[in-house]
């Protein structure tokens, strides 16, 4: 069982930054990859950016590519999402998986969820 919960967002102008933080319970963080997604109002839930167990590999969504950056310190059981040059478009909640598998793009990989952070980025 792990439990993850994400912290640091907020309300910030286009064009500024953010990290998100994502803290896991349990002592086999390190065996899981870990991914971002984020849901806006009235819109499906989509893929941000995952890492794999050992932080080695990374993946982003394209409309993320260059401006996020996902991060993991497995001594701190933490996973992180730097977001740089933020835009209206990226207000959403955003939320942190684990999975015990491969990193996948699909939400439907992942088993655990946390609660979700607000992101909102005003014009």
């Amino acid at each position: 069982q792990v439990q993850l919960v994400e912290s640091g967002g907020g309300l910030v102008q286009a064009g500024a930054s953010l990290r998100l933080s994502c803290v896991a319970s349990g002592r086999t963080f390190s065996t899981y990859g870990m991914g971002w997604f984020r849901q806006a109002p009235g819109k499906e839930r989509e893929f941000v950016a995952a890492i794999s167990w050992s932080g080695d590999s990374t993946y982003y969504a394209d409309s993320v590519k260059g401006r996020f950056t996902i991060s993991r310190d497995n001594a701190k059981n933490n996973v992180y999402l730097q977001m740089n040059s933020l835009k209206p478009e990226d207000t959403a909640v955003y939320y942190c998986a684990a999975t015990p598998g491969v990193v996948t793009r699909g939400p439907h990989s992942y088993d655990y969820w946390g609660q979700g952070t607000q992101v909102t980025v005003s014009s």
